[in-house]
């Protein structure tokens, strides 16, 4: 084998061994400051507990037809919420989670002020759009269904996320995360929208939790 081939095959395995003793001493193969955790692919890395939403790692958007000729994305900036979380029986878990309709964001000069008025989500009246769930049915290692009551502009729908594992682990300042990415859509006409949104919104959320001390 010629000598460069060799160095590199030599290199390949003493880094393979150096990365499987630190993940079996829970240390970091990586760069990261001590302390810090990557998430792992694995929901069970999460252990039981109370979990909040990270409002600096969340986000809420929802699109939106344009006239059936495009999607307009709008985004909600404030988002809360409280997951209990019991990796043993995913079906035990439970979620509440809260939007604030007025934290609407647009990319059109003055429409977010426009969407959160009277003629749309009526925000001074009702400020807060909710969630809260009814059943966590487990698919797979990564994927499951979160079945819940979604509340806007006073009414209240069942409605049904598609949630995707995206990490859980240790985390960082000794508190445990758990992160997914959750889609489900809506019919607006069904919370007192206005017509003129009478295709499907989806919404879609990416979020962390982390344990509460």
């Amino acid at each position: 084998m010629p000598g460069a081939l060799c160095a590199l095959v030599l290199s390949f395995a003493l880094s393979s061994s150096l990365i499987a003793t630190a993940q079996a001493q829970g240390t970091q193969p990586n760069a990261l400051p001590p302390g810090v955790y990557m998430g792992e692919a694995d929901f069970k890395q999460a252990p039981a507990g109370t979990y909040a939403i990270d409002p600096d790692h969340a986000s809420v958007i929802a699109r939106v037809s344009h006239l059936r000729y495009s999607w307009s994305i709008f985004r909600f900036d404030r988002i809360s919420g409280t997951l209990k979380w019991d990796p043993a029986n995913t079906a035990h878990s439970s979620l509440t989670a809260k939007v604030e309709t007025a934290s609407i964001t647009s990319n059109v000069k003055g429409f977010a002020d426009e969407l959160s008025g009277n003629n749309y989500l009526k925000s001074s009246a009702f400020p807060d759009a909710t969630f809260t769930s009814t059943a966590f049915r487990q698919m797979s290692t990564r994927r499951g269904k979160v079945d819940g009551q979604f509340t806007l502009m006073g009414k209240t729908k069942p409605v049904t996320f598609d949630v995707e594992l995206i990490g859980a682990g240790k985390g960082f300042a000794e508190r445990p995360r758990i992160g997914a990415n959750a889609k489900a859509s809506i019919n607006p006409v069904d919370f007192g929208l206005p017509a003129l949104f009478g295709d499907a919104i989806e919404i879609v959320i990416d979020v962390e939790f982390q344990r509460e001390p």
